[in-house]
Parts: structure tokens; C-alpha cells; sequence
């Protein structure tokens, strides 16, 4: 009986592990990240922080975050009280 409660546990782990890595590949990703949350107090360091939890490489760089996303480099600055958490440019 235990070994079973040990196997279940194993499994839901890995599922929520699974789920965690599956953001941060692409601009898509990205896209959707941004769209379903608000906060209008988020500043740069906010934000790398909440896209880093996210599996996204940011750091920011003063008024704004630098993200690598495969090999690109996209500036984001966060938006403040309009939608979305942050605008993106090349």
C-alpha cells in the first residue's frame, strides 16, 4: 500500500515539474504570460522577477527587462495601468 502512495506522489510531481518547464520556450509563451496577468505597480525588477519564475532568462536593465528568448533579445517595459503587464520591442 505504500509503495502505491509512493508512486502516486512520484507521478504528481513530475506532472507539476512538467507543467513549470513547459514555459519560457517561445514568444507565444511569452505572449500569453503577459496578457492574462495585471499589476500596475510591477516595475522592471518586478517583472524579471515574475518572467524568471517563469523559466524566461530576464534581467533588467533599468527602466526596462532585457529577455533572451532563443538567441533574441526583446525589451520589455511595463505598461503601468494599461492591459497586459508590459509592452515588447526588438
Amino acid at each position: 500500500m505504500r509503495y502505491l502512495l509512493a508512486i502516486t506522489a512520484a507521478c504528481i510531481l513530475v506532472a507539476f515539474m512538467n507543467m513549470a518547464s513547459a514555459m519560457g520556450e517561445d514568444i507565444s509563451d511569452l505572449k500569453k504570460l503577459i496578457s492574462g496577468n495585471e499589476d500596475t505597480r510591477m516595475n522592471s525588477r518586478d517583472l524579471a522577477f515574475f518572467l524568471a519564475t517563469h523559466n524566461f532568462d530576464a534581467v533588467p536593465r533599468g527602466g526596462y527587462v532585457e529577455l533572451n528568448l532563443n538567441g533574441t533579445i526583446y525589451k520589455l517595459i511595463s505598461n503601468g495601468v494599461k492591459e497586459g503587464l508590459c509592452d515588447i520591442s526588438f
